[in-house]
Parts: C-alpha cells; structure tokens; sequence
C-alpha cells in the first residue's frame, strides 16, 4: 500500500467516527478550475496593477475604482467561465449525505454554491453582490458586471450615485461579521475539521483549525504545500484536492441502484409469452 493510500484510509476512518464534520477551503480549491489565488504574487494577477496593495483597498478603491476594476476584469473573466472541479462537488455530496454539517470557504468566486453546497459560509464575501461603501446599499451584481464587462461601465449607486464595489473583502477591510462569526461557532462544535486546499496563511480565517483542535476536535489537512498546522494535525496529504477529496468522500455516498433484468417467471405464469422487455426491476445494490 503507497502512503498516500494509508493516510487516506486514515482519514476515512476519523471521518467515519466524526459527528460534527466542518470544513475549511481555500484558493487551493478554485485552482483547478483555472482560478488564481488573487492574493499571491505568483498568479500573475499583481503585475497587472503598479501597486497592488493600494489599488486593492477600500481606500484604493475609494480613490481610483477605475484601477481596482481594471485590475479586476480578467479574474472575472476567469470566473464567469469557470466551473465547479471534482473537489467542490465532493464536499457538496458529502453535506448532501449528512456528513458535513457546515463549509467554510476563503474564496469569493461562487464555485461551491454551484456545485450545490447549502450550509456554505463566504468568510472573504462573494460575487453575487455589489455594495457601495458610502451609503452601503447592496444590490444583486449580474446587471452591473455585464455592464462593466460589455462596455466598461463602473457600477454607481442608484442612492448616492458613488461607484459600488462587489461584496468581497479589500485589504485591510473587516470580515463580514455575521459569516465570520458563524465560522466560528461551527469550528467550536466540531469534532473533526478538514482543511482543502488553504495554507492557513491569512488570518483569521486560517486561526479557525487551531480553533477546532482547542475544543477537541480532530485535524485532517490536505494540501499541495505545507501548512503552519501540518505538525497539530491528525492526517495531512500533501496532494490535489482534486484526486483525494472524491476519495475520501466516496465512502459516505449512496451506493448506487442497480437495474437488474426480472427473474424468470415459474412455468406456466404466462404461457407463450416472454415477459415484456422494459420489465425491469430496481434494486439496491449488494
């Protein structure tokens, strides 16, 4: 058996032991997808703007929302046409089964709404929305976007007509409290807590496993890189989210129905006559 195999059966057997499971997911995730981590030097999103720390601000935003939108546009052009990976729908099945009871994720671009996660908590915000930071009217984003994207139009505020921003969290800006707080709440019940794809680099999002080991709770880690948690956790696979995710979610599933052609009828039932050929009978397997 490769160690790869090993850990993941260990991960199996804690999640199968586990009442409360609560996951964390990160840029790591979206990756896959073709979604950069915005927030790394390396996605080549940064050489895009001379100084991306302040374009990326509330207070940059405020000052030059034409360089934040013209930073934004090709990741939302990359989002609009991404799709949910393997990953995503994995965690999505799993909650769909009864076993995660809440998904915290870092990333804004909707993809594990789409994959059909429910109990999800956006601790970075989302796309859905576009809100304006003076007079805080929140508006759904689809119209603005297309707008922006078609014709380059900035979205204003119907109130204040001030250019509105989406509801995602800038650079030094708060969480949203409310979401963040929930978080919280889930990684203080839990009793088995997996992070995918994080490297529990930016606070306080990436405190929420330390959170869940204070109160109990057992540490399943899989990322490609190395995290500052990898020595406090149970099980860590160094791998893609893509390829253990379906993996370690597979045993929590449904097993499928088979169709299974009717057995032969006893001698005389219909005599002369073949049972009809949809006649089928639905079974569960094993």
């Amino acid at each position: 058996m490769k160690q790869s195999d090993a850990l993941i059966d260990r991960a199996i057997d804690l999640m199968r032991t586990a009442r409360r499971v609560v996951a964390l997911t990160g840029a790591g995730i979206s990756t896959p997808s073709g979604i950069p981590d915005y927030r790394s030097p390396k996605s080549g999103l940064w050489a895009k703007a001379a100084d991306m720390m302040e374009v990326a601000t509330l207070q940059g935003f405020r000052h030059r929302p034409q360089a934040f939108y013209d930073w934004l546009r090709p990741l939302l052009d990359v989002i609009l046409q991404a799709q949910p990976n393997a990953a995503h729908r994995a965690l999505a099945q799993l909650e769909q089964a009864g076993h995660l009871q809440a998904l915290i994720t870092q990333n804004i671009d909707l993809l594990h709404g789409r994959a059909g996660s429910r109990a999800l908590y956006e601790v970075h915000g989302h796309l859905r929305e576009v809100v304006c930071p003076t007079c805080h009217f929140v508006a759904p984003a689809e119209t603005y976007i297309d707008e922006f994207l078609s014709d380059g139009r900035l979205p204003r505020c119907r109130r204040c007509r001030h250019f509105m921003k989406p509801s995602v969290v800038l650079f030094g800006e708060l969480l949203p409290w409310q979401t963040m707080r929930a978080a919280q709440q889930h990684a203080h019940s839990a009793d088995l807590f997996l992070v995918a794809g994080s490297s529990l680099e930016v606070a306080p999002a990436g405190d929420l496993p330390a959170l869940a080991l204070a109160h109990g709770a057992r540490l399943i880690i899989v990322n490609l890189g190395p995290t500052a948690m990898d020595e406090e956790a149970d099980v860590v696979i160094h791998g893609d989210v893509v390829d253990v995710l379906p993996r370690l979610v597979e045993p929590f599933l449904p097993r499928p129905l088979l169709i299974e052609p009717p057995p032969a009828p006893p001698a005389g039932l219909f005599p002369g006559k073949n049972a009809p050929p949809n006649d089928v009978r639905v079974s569960g397997a094993g």
